[in-house]
């Protein structure tokens, strides 16, 4: 089981050294980059199972017993999380594949890739709050060189834009963890549990969690510190840029679902506060959205808006609340960076990504439109896909709690998502193009970018069908969560 736990770790991190090592042949390192991804994908495919039939992975490395050790534990939200991050990155890959750009960008990207998959797999099974910073560290490298690759005075403002508050984010990672090891001579996420639950954490270890919670609160794009999103995302190369949407934020929420979850099981000040920023954090994205008018700006304020979907379902705080945030974490990881993607062959089609310079595509590529559609009205939550379940199990949980301000956002949220898909569709689906002669010019792209735009929006359609499945798998993760058996028993020395 040692060797199983730490494969998502491994996995790229080999991948990454070996295609290094063959990096002056250009079709190699393709090769290997793939078949990484690929094998990344069945490995979280594997967990899922596993995490499924209740059993829970845990191990510490080195021989050191916790709390002493590193920990690693996998349970079933971070075995999802692993699935679902091999799902994007082989997705991401496929869609590079054979793309018109120079062949070294092209091996770069993938190398970059792969630096990045591993930091994002270390920190969603870590069990030590230092080596969670350590991932952190990781994963902010690779997003960098990935966001900057290929440069321009254009791409290096956003680039810079998103180092500056994420490193900010991260720094204020690393004081917190002081913080908190110099109040409790402990890192370790169990014992940390423990100190909390039985309410015997001191005023300085109160202050470095609350400063790592204002850290992941960056890292995941809330209300209000936000703004890095949108100034940056939109500037990389569409891969790239949907493989941040998909991802980066959701290792902010899942760091934010687990510390709150293991200190705090039930409800409580910090909650509340998560509350109000949950619905603000909704509000101003959609409505920040709402005044864009380039598809991949509208795109990234609504990744802003839906991650205050995730941290509602924290903030309320109940079993079937928090499975809400699981569900929605699954869903939308796959339907935003599908939108990415579309958006990506789009602009390629029409030769523009703002709404003015795009149209025709429904009578250009009908196929695209309804590629289009799924995410678009699963994002916006229409039945009977993915995003409806997501929303509807969220808005129950509020009315449950007679939280009625809460239900009140999140259906007020849902609407003017609606239009905002909308608007892309009339803009660049129905309107005439405004030059019909350049329509098409550019073709309409890789038969990999197709495969897998196609391949994610029969993933969110199986989503939305088979939601009694998925949602039984999130309510049992909900409930992990709240119990959080593998953390405090690694204390106890019986993680595997």
């Amino acid at each position: 089981m040692n060797t199983l736990i730490v494969l998502p770790i491994l996995i790229p991190l080999a991948t990454l050294l070996l295609a290094l090592l063959v990096k002056r042949h250009h079709a190699w390192v393709t090769a290997i980059s793939l078949t990484g991804a690929l094998l990344l994908l069945l490995t979280g495919v594997y967990l899922v199972l596993i995490a499924a039939e209740g059993t829970v992975l845990s191990a510490q490395m080195g021989g050191w017993a916790a709390p002493y050790g590193i920990s690693l534990v996998i349970d079933r939200l971070s075995a999802v999380m692993v699935a679902i991050t091999g799902v994007i990155g082989f997705a991401t890959l496929i869609y590079c594949f054979r793309q018109p750009m120079p062949a070294d960008f092209l091996r770069d990207t993938h190398l970059f890739v792969h630096g990045l998959l591993a930091g994002i797999c270390g920190a969603f099974i870590t069990a030590d709050v230092f080596n969670l910073y350590v991932w952190f560290e990781v994963l902010l490298i690779g997003s960098f060189a990935l966001i900057a690759l290929g440069g321009g005075e254009r791409r290096l403002s956003g680039a810079m834009t998103y180092l500056v508050l994420n490193m900010l984010a991260t720094l204020l990672f690393l004081l917190a963890a002081g913080l908190v090891y110099g109040a409790t001579g402990t890192l370790n996420m169990g014992e940390l549990a423990l100190l909390f639950r039985a309410d015997e954490a001191s005023d300085g270890a109160w202050l470095g969690v609350i400063l790592m919670l204002v850290s992941f609160s960056i890292k995941a794009a809330l209300f209000p510190l936000f703004g890095w999103l949108p100034a940056s995302y939109h500037v990389a190369w569409t891969p790239v840029s949907a493989l941040f949407a998909g991802l980066l934020t959701k290792v902010g929420v899942y760091a934010l679902i687990r510390l709150v979850t293991l200190l705090w099981p039930e409800p409580g000040i910090v909650h509340s506060v998560l509350l109000w920023v949950a619905c603000a954090t909704m509000i101003i994205g959609v409505l920040g959205a709402a005044a864009q008018t380039e598809v991949r700006r509208i795109l990234s304020f609504h990744i802003v808006s839906q991650v205050g979907y995730m941290i509602l379902g924290l903030a309320l705080a109940t079993p079937l609340a928090l499975a809400g945030a699981v569900f929605y974490l699954i869903h939308h990881i796959v339907v935003k960076a599908n939108l990415f993607f579309v958006g990506g062959i789009a602009a390629r089609i029409t030769g523009s990504e703002r709404l003015a310079g795009m149209g025709g595509l429904y009578a250009r590529t009908p196929m695209l439109a309804i590629l289009f559609a799924i995410p678009a009205l699963s994002l916006a939550g229409i039945p009977p896909l993915s995003g409806f379940w997501a929303k509807f199990v969220l808005v129950k949980a509020s009315l449950d709690a007679g939280v009625w301000v809460a239900a009140f956002f999140a259906l007020f949220t849902g609407i003017f998502t609606l239009l905002s898909m909308s608007k892309i569709w009339n803009e660049s689906f129905l309107k005439a193009h405004p030059q019909p002669e350049l329509l098409g010019a550019a073709g309409s792209g890789p038969r990999g970018a197709w495969i897998t735009v196609t391949a994610l929006a029969l993933i969110t359609v199986a989503i939305g069908l088979g939601a009694g499945p998925v949602m039984n798998y999130a309510m049992a993760a909900s409930l992990q969560l709240i119990e959080a058996p593998a953390y405090l028993q690694l204390l106890n020395g019986r993680g595997e």
